[in-house]
């Protein structure tokens, strides 16, 4: 019977003996199962589910009980049909639940009006609550979604076209997309993808990177014997005999998102960013 030494196993592709005799089953084997999922079966989600999957997310911890955050649940077909090409992903069109979770301060602001008090926190920092309140928010729905058998993904392309997104979805100022996400019941079989070694990401006291290439090499060699990935940019830096997940994270960044405009248009959104 699997433990949850097993699942720690096959999310790192390393010996464990953490959570050896503990039964994997429970939240604990939830999380270390998830995956992400893009297809979805034809069943939809009752509308009862909906509503504990969203009153789950808004269960999330928030910066200083402000819940700076907000969520759009898009309904409409032409609705999905619309933000699937703004994002240039096909399969979310499909997806019976797709939600944009949104960082908010216009709340805030309107809250203060109607007390009668200035709002003196438009600020980076507070752009950055708001971010992570959304965050916090969506990775409690993905918990809940799992937990009741859906399988989910997130979607960060909602960022790519930022005035596109606003004019869809309505957002006024001091309201902007942090991330998408499509959930249903699953259509597809996905495995659990490797994680980067607890080595690279967990730090006692301070950083401290001195084993960064090892484990970066081997973290590679690892996900290659798996599957070995699909090659990008080919065109720009040809095709390597020796080709991981660091070469491909590597292209990916070697040139800017279709996003880079983000910070203008939060400057033009609301937000001061002082």
């Amino acid at each position: 019977m699997a433990d949850l030494a097993d699942l720690i196993e096959a999310r790192f592709g390393l010996a464990s003996e953490t959570g050896r005799d503990m039964a994997a089953d429970g939240v604990l084997a939830q999380i270390l199962r998830r995956r992400s999922y893009r297809r979805f079966s034809d069943e939809e989600v009752p509308e009862y589910m909906r509503a504990i999957l969203l009153a789950a997310a808004q269960s999330a911890s928030a910066k200083s009980d402000l819940q700076q955050y907000s969520i759009i649940d898009l309904r409409a077909q032409d609705s999905k049909d619309r933000l699937a090409e703004l994002c240039a992903t096909d399969w979310m069109a499909g997806a019976p639940v797709l939600l944009v979770f949104c960082g908010d301060i216009r709340r805030a602001q309107r809250i203060n009006e109607m007390r009668g008090k200035d709002y003196a926190q438009n600020t980076l920092d507070s752009f950055f609550n708001a971010a992570v309140d959304a965050a916090l928010a969506l990775q409690c729905y993905v918990i809940a979604a799992e937990g009741a058998g859906l399988g989910t993904c997130t979607i960060s392309q909602v960022r790519n076209d930022m005035a596109g997104v606003t004019e869809l979805l309505g957002l006024p100022k001091g309201v902007y997309p942090v991330a998408g996400l499509c959930a249903g019941y699953r259509g597809e079989k996905r495995d659990v993808t490797l994680r980067l070694p607890p080595a690279a990401v967990v730090h006692t006291d301070t950083y401290d990177d001195r084993g960064l290439e090892a484990d970066i090499e081997a973290y590679d060699a690892r996900r290659n014997a798996i599957r070995p990935m699909r090659q990008l940019m080919t065109d720009k830096y040809g095709t390597a005999d020796d080709y991981g997940w660091s070469e491909n994270a590597a292209r990916r960044l070697s040139v800017p998102e279709a996003r880079h405009g983000f910070r203008a248009f939060l400057e033009s959104h609301g937000f001061d960013l002082e």
